[in-house]
C-alpha cells in the first residue's frame, strides 16, 4: 500500500504541477474544448470520435463554471483574457491520467507479479512526458487509457475467478470489463482496438474451455460460459455505448455547426435548423437554383458550347455547355416543367419523389438534357448539354426521375433539406460533378457528366432557393397551412446508425498531410514528436515526446519476450525445458496477453490511410510497460509468485511460492527509476512549456536529430 500510495502521489504532483500554464489554447484543445463548450450551448456539432470522452469535458466545464461562449479557435487563444475556468476541465484528465498509474501497478499484482515488476511497469507510465502532457490538456487519450487500463484490470481479476464460474464476484468482474470496454471504445475511435483485444483473449479462452480433458468442459458447460461472455462482453457494452450516444442526441438539440454533415431528416430535428426555418415546397414552374451537395456548385449553363473537337481527340456535339458554377448567378436558374396534366391550383401542383420531370434553362429557354456522347473529361461518362425549348425532336432525352433520398412515395420536394438525384429516363445516368475544372474554354468552371453508378452521395442534389414561382405569388408564405417550425422527432437507432457511419466515413477520409503527422514504424523508438504549443516571446514550447529511456526500455523488453519465448520453442522441439513449467505458462498466458494487447493496439495503424501521430501509440506503450515489469520479473527470477487464480471445485490444492528476487531487484528498479526521472526532468520544460529556453539549450534538448524542435540556435561551420 506504500509503495502504490507513494506511485499515486507522485502522479498527482507531476500532472497537476504548474496545470495553469498556459493559459492558452494548445495543440487539439481547439477541437475538444469547443466541443464541451457546444454541450453547454446545447448545439449540435460533429466529431470522428464517439461522445464519452467529450460529454465528461462538457459536465467537467458545467461543473467548474463554463458558459460554453469561448470558441477555442486558435491555438494561443487567452483563456484568462476570456474568463475561461480552464483549470477545472484540465483537471479532469490529470485525475484520470494520475489514477491510471495505480491502475498500472494493480495489473501486475493481480497477474502475479511482485512489488518490484508491478512498481516498474508504473514508473515508466508516471515518469513518461508523453503521458504527463497528454493528462495536462483538454484532449482525449487520458481518458482512453484510463478506462483501457482499467479495462484490462477487470479482465485479469475476471480471469482468476475463471475455476470458480457464475459466482456473484465472477459475474461482476465480466460486467465490469464490459462496461469499461464501452467507456474505452466510447472516449476515442481506435478504443475499438481494445474490444478487439478482449474479444481475441476470450476467444482463446474459449477454445481452452472446448478441450474434452477436464471432466467439468461439457458443450451444456462450454454454452454456459459462451452466452455469459456474450452477454457480459457484447450485450452490455453495447447497451452502454449506446447510452452515450443517447445522452448526446438528448443534448444536443440545437441547430449547429455538424448540422450540414447530417441528412435532411436528421437536421429537422433540431431546432432552429435552416431546412425547419427556410425550407419550402417547390411547385411545378418554380425557378430554382440547384446545388450539389458535397461540393456545393450549382447546376449552371451558358450560350457558350462545347468545343468540337478536345485535346484527346475526341469529338463532342457541339452542344450548349453544362456546368458547376460556385457563385450566385442568374445562369443558375432553371424552371421545373412537369411532364403530366396539373390541377390549376392547389397540392397537386407540387413536385414529388419519383415524378419525371424536365428542367428549363430560363436564360437560354433550353432543356437540360444528356445522351450517349462522352463528356469532356471522362470518356466513360455521358456528356449533358442542352436542347431548344421549341424543338420536341428530342423529348424524351430531356426527361429525368427525380429520386428524393430516403423519401416515402409521393413525398413533397423541398428546398434546402430534399436532397435529390436525377436521373435520366432513357440512360439511366444519374446527374453528377466532381471536382476536376474544365479547361479555359469553359472558364475552368466544374464539369457535370451522367455516371451509371455513381452511388447516392456523390450524386445527391438539393433545391437551393426559389427564385420566382409560375405567377409571382408569395412563395414564402403559400405553404404556411402546412409546415411547422416545431423539430421533428427521428428514431434514435436510425440517427445513431447515420452518425455510425459518418464518423467511420470522415475517419478513413482524414488523409491530408501534417508537417508532425509520423509513420508507426517510428513510435516504439521515438523518432519523432509533435509541437503542442509556442510562445515565440520567451521562447517557450510544448513539444509531445516521450521519456527515451522508458520508450527504448519497452522497445527492449519486447524484443527480449520474443527471443525468451523463441528460445523456449526451438529448445523444446530438443526435448529441453530451459524455462520452468510455471514461469512458462506465466510468459505464454499473462505476458502474452500484454503483447497481445500491445499489438492488437499497434498493428492496425499499419492499415490505415490517415493522418498518423505519435499519441496514437499511447495505448500500446501502457502495454509494452506491462511487458516490461513482466520481462524484469523473468530476469530477476526463475521462479514465480504461485498459484495466482482462486482455486474451484476442480482444482487441485497446489504448494504456493514466492519469487526470489533478492536485493537486486529493488536495486535494479531503484537505479532505473532514478535515470526515468532524469531524463524526466531534462524534457520537462518541453512537456511544461516552462521555463523558456535559449537556442543552445534547445539544441541540448534535441536527443534525436529526428526531433523538430522550436527556436533551435543555427549550427556555425
Amino acid at each position: 500500500m506504500i509503495t502504490v500510495g507513494v506511485l499515486t502521489a507522485l502522479a498527482f504532483a507531476l500532472r497537476f504541477y504548474k496545470i495553469n500554464h498556459p493559459d492558452q489554447v494548445v495543440f487539439d484543445e481547439v477541437h475538444f474544448g469547443k466541443f464541451a463548450s457546444y454541450y453547454i450551448l446545447r448545439e449540435y456539432y460533429f466529431d470522428v470520435h464517439p461522445p464519452f470522452a467529450k460529454l465528461l469535458f462538457g459536465l467537467a466545464g458545467w461543473f467548474v463554471g463554463f458558459d460554453g461562449h469561448f470558441s477555442f479557435e486558435n491555438i494561443g487563444d487567452s483563456y484568462t483574457e476570456n474568463h475561461v475556468p480552464y483549470v477545472g476541465m484540465r483537471a479532469l484528465p490529470a485525475i484520470l491520467g494520475s489514477l491510471t498509474i495505480p491502475i498500472v501497478y494493480g495489473i501486475m499484482k493481480e497477474s502475479g507479479y511482485g512489488t518490484v515488476a508491478a512498481a516498474f511497469s508504473a514508473a515508466i507510465v508516471l515518469f513518461d512526458n508523453a503521458h504527463v502532457a497528454q493528462s495536462r490538456l483538454i484532449l482525449l487519450d487520458a481518458t482512453l487509457i484510463f478506462f483501457m487500463s482499467l479495462t484490462i484490470y477487470s479482465y485479469v481479476r475476471f480471469r482468476k475467478l475463471r475455476y470458480t464460474p457464475f459466482t456473484l464476484e465472477w459475474w461482476s468482474w465480466l460486467i465490469a470489463t464490459g462496461v469499461f470496454m464501452a467507456c474505452t471504445w466510447g472516449s476515442k475511435v481506435n478504443g475499438i482496438l481494445t474490444v478487439f483485444a478482449i474479444g481475441a483473449a476470450v476467444l482463446v479462452d474459449l477454445w481452452d474451455l472446448l478441450d474434452i480433458r477436464p471432466v467439468q468442459n461439457t458443450m451444456d458447460n462450454f454454452y454456459r460460459h459462451f452466452a455469459a461472455r456474450a452477454v457480459g462482453l457484447i450485450v452490455v457494452p453495447f447497451i452502454v455505448y449506446l447510452s452515450f450516444f443517447w445522452i448526446h442526441f438528448a443534448i444536443l438539440v440545437k441547430s449547429g455547426p455538424g448540422d450540414s454533415f447530417m441528412s435532411p431528416q436528421f437536421q429537422e430535428s433540431l431546432s432552429g435548423n435552416e431546412m425547419l426555418v427556410n425550407s419550402h415546397e417547390v411547385r411545378y414552374y418554380d425557378t430554382v437554383t440547384l446545388r450539389h451537395k458535397d461540393t456545393k456548385v450549382f447546376l449552371h449553363s451558358h450560350t457558350e458550347r462545347y468545343p468540337l473537337r478536345y485535346d484527346d481527340g475526341r469529338i463532342s456535339s457541339q452542344g450548349q455547355q453544362v456546368t458547376g458554377y460556385g457563385h450566385a448567378d442568374e445562369n443558375n436558374w432553371w424552371q421545373v416543367v412537369p411532364t403530366k396534366a396539373l390541377p390549376e391550383t392547389g397540392r397537386g401542383r407540387i413536385v414529388r419523389h419519383n415524378d419525371i420531370i424536365q428542367l428549363l434553362h430560363v436564360n437560354t429557354q433550353t432543356y437540360l438534357l444528356t445522351h450517349d456522347v462522352a463528356s469532356p473529361l471522362m470518356p466513360t461518362n455521358q456528356e449533358f448539354t442542352t436542347w431548344p425549348r421549341d424543338d420536341h425532336s428530342r423529348y424524351n432525352d430531356t426527361l429525368f426521375y427525380l429520386y428524393l433520398n430516403g423519401a416515402h412515395e409521393g413525398e413533397a420536394l423541398r428546398t434546402k433539406s430534399g436532397h435529390l438525384r436525377l436521373v435520366h429516363v432513357p440512360t439511366k445516368v444519374s446527374l453528377w460533378t466532381h471536382r476536376e475544372q474544365l479547361p479555359e474554354w469553359a472558364f475552368k468552371q466544374q464539369e457535370i457528366n451522367g455516371d451509371k453508378s455513381p452511388g447516392e452521395k456523390p450524386a445527391t442534389w438539393f433545391v437551393d432557393e426559389i427564385i420566382a414561382a409560375e405567377d409571382g405569388e408569395d412563395f414564402l408564405n403559400r405553404t404556411s397551412a402546412v409546415v411547422t417550425n416545431e423539430p421533428k422527432p427521428m428514431n434514435f437507432f436510425k440517427k445513431f446508425a447515420e452518425l455510425q457511419l459518418l464518423m467511420m466515413q470522415h475517419n478513413a477520409g482524414l488523409t491530408a498531410s501534417h508537417p508532425y503527422a509520423s509513420n508507426p514504424i517510428n513510435w516504439p523508438f521515438m523518432l519523432s514528436g509533435i509541437s503542442f504549443w509556442t510562445e515565440n516571446a520567451d521562447q517557450k514550447q510544448i513539444y509531445f515526446i516521450g521519456n527515451i529511456i522508458g520508450w527504448w526500455t519497452c522497445a527492449v523488453a519486447l524484443s527480449v519476450y520474443i527471443g525468451i519465448i523463441g528460445g523456449d520453442l526451438l529448445a523444446r522441439r530438443r526435448n529441453e525445458t530451459p524455462v520452468p513449467e510455471p514461469v512458462r505458462n506465466r510468459l505464454w498466458n499473462s505476458t502474452g496477453f500484454f503483447v497481445l494487447v500491445w499489438f492488437i493496439h499497434y498493428f492496425p495503424f499499419f492499415l490505415m490511410n490517415r493522418q498518423l501521430f505519435l499519441h496514437h501509440y499511447l495505448p500500446s506503450h501502457v502495454a509494452s510497460a506491462l511487458v516490461a515489469g513482466s520481462v524484469l520479473q523473468f530476469l530477476l527470477s526463475d521462479s514465480v509468485n504461485y498459484p495466482i487464480s482462486v482455486r474451484g471445485l476442480y482444482t487441485h490444492p497446489k504448494p504456493r511460492q514466492y519469487a526470489e528476487i533478492g536485493l537486486r531487484g529493488p536495486i535494479v528498479v531503484a537505479v532505473f527509476t532514478a535515470l526515468l526521472f532524469g531524463a524526466f526532468m531534462y524534457l520537462a520544460p518541453l512537456t511544461y512549456g516552462t521555463p523558456g529556453l535559449d537556442g543552445e539549450t534547445v539544441n541540448a534538448k534535441r536527443l534525436l536529430s529526428s526531433w523538430t524542435l522550436h527556436f533551435a540556435a543555427k549550427s556555425t561551420a
